[in-house]
């Protein structure tokens, strides 16, 4: 198992430099930064020069990928336009994203696995088909849509939750938004554990315990249920990194000062810093999470052995 690890931490090491630089080179491309800091109104020459100076924008873009790394790796993603430094914002949005984040994996686990398995035990039957088709309904319809029906409903027509989040974003505040980000995900991981769950069902393993007489919950528990979350956990791990980089129409919503507000406001404002500043961490999660998600694989099925 260490042999394993160190050498997946290895093969991540040219993963995030490429990423990276792939990031780095899209954002630098996407416009001039400096026209984006002057406005509406074009700045003069020598404002444009001088600003390009300051924030290292008059280098070849490869010595300006080159500086930057150096100082990721002493803790410094560099400046914001506006003065504030990328790592005072990150330590202020990871923190309610990490949150949020929570809360729609827990949506995820508790709600999609447990349907996906009673669909899949009921393959067939009129509970199979009902939720077969409100899991149809939820990824038919768009993230934006869901956000703001839940947000005018509970929150302004019925009053049950309010209809933004606080600054501070305390966990009985992101439950809804939580349910929002995590819907699309939560319908997926329904139908993804429903097809595992019985396709499983019918394997020789399943007939087996069933014929030594193994309690039903324990079949299932033990044997149906940990076989059939492999591509689950698979997908559950991967989804981590998405939905931290794709919180930004949630947290728009429900006026969540995360991560996705972030980097909705650095690309307005084309603060190539904070862009890329903030992709970089969510690269660094997305590898972690993957490495996570293939450890887990050993503990769900015993037959799975890293050398």
């Amino acid at each position: 198992m260490g042999r394993y690890v160190i050498r997946r931490l290895l093969q991540m090491i040219p993963v995030f430099f490429g990423a990276t630089l792939l990031i780095f080179l899209m954002v630098n491309v996407m416009g001039d930064p400096i026209a984006g800091l002057c406005g509406d109104k074009a700045c003069d020459p020598s404002t444009a020069a001088q600003l390009k100076k300051e924030f290292g924008l008059d280098k070849p873009v490869w010595q300006q990928y080159l500086t930057y790394m150096g100082n990721v790796f002493t803790g410094d993603f560099g400046t914001a336009f506006n003065g504030q430094k990328v790592t005072e914002l990150m330590s202020a949005a990871f923190p309610v994203t990490i949150r949020l984040t929570i809360v729609a994996i827990l949506f995820e686990i508790v709600i999609g696995i447990s349907l996906g398995v009673v669909t899949g035990l009921r393959r067939g039957r009129p509970v199979d088909t009902v939720v077969l088709m409100l899991t149809l309904v939820v990824i038919a319809i768009p993230v934006f849509v869901t956000g703001l029906l839940l947000q005018l409903l509970l929150g302004v027509e019925w009053g049950i939750v309010k209809p933004t989040v606080q600054p501070e974003a305390p966990f009985n505040e992101l439950l809804i938004p939580g349910l929002v980000l995590a819907s699309v995900s939560l319908a997926y991981v329904t139908r993804l554990t429903r097809t595992s769950i019985a396709e499983n069902a019918r394997a020789d393993y399943v007939r087996t315990a069933i014929a030594k007489g193994l309690p039903r919950r324990r079949v299932i528990t033990r044997h149906l249920l940990r076989n059939s979350l492999i591509p689950v956990v698979t997908f559950i791990g991967t989804d981590v990194g998405a939905l931290m980089g794709g919180a930004i129409v949630t947290e728009r919503i429900f006026n969540i000062h995360g991560v996705g507000y972030q980097l909705y406001q650095g690309i307005l404002r084309q603060s190539t810093q904070t862009v890329v500043g903030f992709v970089t961490v969510l690269v660094l999660v997305f590898l972690i999470a993957n490495l996570i998600v293939d450890l887990l694989y050993a503990v769900l099925d015993p037959r799975i052995r890293y050398a």
